[in-house]
C-alpha cells in the first residue's frame, strides 16, 4: 500500500517508521528542510526523536504532492490548530478514493470543530473516507517497536477493516470502532486531565490526588463526550481510559510535563515556547467553551482554564475543587 504521512513531528515520524517497517511504500512530508535532509542522509529526524534509527525504505520529502498524490491512505499528523492550512495544501492532490487517517488530537479553538468536521469542510471529504486513529501510544515507544495498541474509528466498515489489516503488526495492534465522535473527543479531552495530573505532581500532592483526578477527570470528559454524540463505552476503551492513564502518568507525556511545570510555578509562556506541542493547552479553552455551550458541568476543566488564563493559582484550584458541594459519585 502507498501511504503518505503528512507531518514529521514525533508522532508522524513514529507512525511513518512503523508503516514502513510493515512493508508499505511510505512517503513522509516535512515542511522543515533539515528533517528531509536528515532522513535522506542519516535515516534520522534531527528535530524529533533524533536518536531513533528510521527504516532505510522510508522516503522523506518537502513536496506535499509527492506524499499525497497516488496514496491509498494519507495519515494526517499535524497539530489541530494548524490543520486547516495544511489540508488546503492537500486539496485536489488527495485521490478520489483515498482514506484520510487523522492521528491529530485536539479541538480547533476558533471554531470548536473536531478533526472530522475540519476535514469534511476543507476537503469536501465523504465521512466514510475519514478515519480517526487514537489510543495510548507514546511516539518514542512506537518507533522503538515496543508493543502498542490503538483504535481506528470510521463509518465505512470495509475500508476500516482494510486499514486495520494494513496498519497492524505483531508490535502494533489496531482495533476498530464506529464511534468517530467519541474517539476524537476522548483523544482530545484526556490532555486536559493530563495537565491537571501534572499540576498535582508538581505541587507534590501525592498519588492519592493524581488517582482522584484521573477518575473524576474521566467521568467529566465522558459527560461532555456523550452530550456531543459520543458513546460512553468509548471513554472506557483505548482512546479514553487507555490514553488517559498513559498521558497522565507516563514520563514521556508532554501534557503531564507541562502541567507539572505549571504546578512548580513556571510561567505558561516559557512552557509552550518549545518545539513539542502540549495539545492540552489550546484544547482546554475549547473544551470549556463546548461545555458552556452545551450546559455541561466540568469543574476540573474550568479550573484548568482559569489557571492557564492566569486567574487562579494551581494550589488554590485544588482547595476550590475539594470544597465543592458533596454529591453521589455517579451523579451526572
Amino acid at each position: 500500500m502507498k501511504i503518505g504521512v503528512v507531518g514529521a513531528g514525533s508522532w508522524g515520524t513514529a507512525l511513518a517508521a512503523h508503516l514502513s517497517r510493515a512493508g508499505h511504500d511510505v512517503v513522509l512530508w516535512a515542511r522543515e528542510a533539515e528533517i528531509v535532509a536528515g532522513i535522506r542522509s542519516l535515516h534520522r529526524n534531527p528535530l524529533f526523536l533524533g536518536d531513533a534509527d528510521l527504516p532505510e525504505s522510508l522516503v522523506a520529502t518537502a513536496e506535499i504532492d509527492a506524499a499525497v498524490a497516488g496514496a491509498e491512505a494519507v495519515v494526517f499528523v499535524v497539530p489541530v490548530q494548524h490543520a486547516r492550512a495544511v489540508l488546503r495544501e492537500i486539496g485536489a492532490r488527495l485521490g478520489a478514493d483515498a482514506a484520510l487517517v487523522s492521528a491529530s488530537k485536539g479541538i480547533e479553538v476558533a471554531t470548536l470543530d473536531r478533526m472530522d468536521e475540519i476535514a469534511t469542510a476543507e476537503l469536501r471529504l465523504p465521512i466514510g473516507r475519514f478515519v480517526a486513529l487514537s489510543g495510548p501510544s507514546f511516539a518514542r515507544e512506537v518507533v522503538a517497536g515496543m508493543p502498542t495498541a490503538a483504535v481506528l474509528a470510521g463509518s465505512d466498515e470495509e475500508r476500516l477493516r482494510a486499514i486495520q489489516t494494513a496498519f497492524s503488526t505483531p508490535a502494533f495492534r489496531f482495533y476498530t470502532a464506529a464511534d468517530v465522535i467519541g474517539v476524537e473527543l476522548a483523544g482530545a479531552l484526556k490532555n486536559v486531565v493530563a495537565l491537571a495530573a501534572g499540576m498535582a505532581s508538581g505541587l507534590g500532592l501525592g498519588h492519592n490526588a493524581v488517582a482522584a483526578l484521573l477518575t473524576r477527570g474521566l467521568h467529566e470528559i465522558t459527560r461532555l463526550g456523550v452530550r456531543l454524540g459520543g458513546r460512553a463505552e468509548t471513554f472506557r476503551g483505548l482512546a479514553g481510559m487507555g490514553d488517559l492513564v498513559l498521558t497522565c502518568t507516563g514520563e514521556l507525556s508532554r501534557n503531564r510535563a507541562a502541567g507539572e511545570r505549571l504546578g512548580r510555578g513556571e510561567p505558561l509562556a516559557a512552557i509552550v515556547a518549545g518545539r513539542e506541542v502540549a495539545e492540552g493547552v489550546p484544547t482546554t479553552s475549547a473544551a470549556a467553551a463546548l461545555a458552556r455551550r452545551h450546559e455541561v458541568d466540568m469543574p476540573l476543566t474550568f479550573a484548568i482554564e482559569a489557571i492557564l488564563a492566569g486567574r487562579l493559582a494551581p494550589a488554590d484550584a485544588v482547595w476550590e475543587l475539594m470544597r465543592r458541594e458533596l454529591k453521589a459519585e455517579a451523579a451526572l
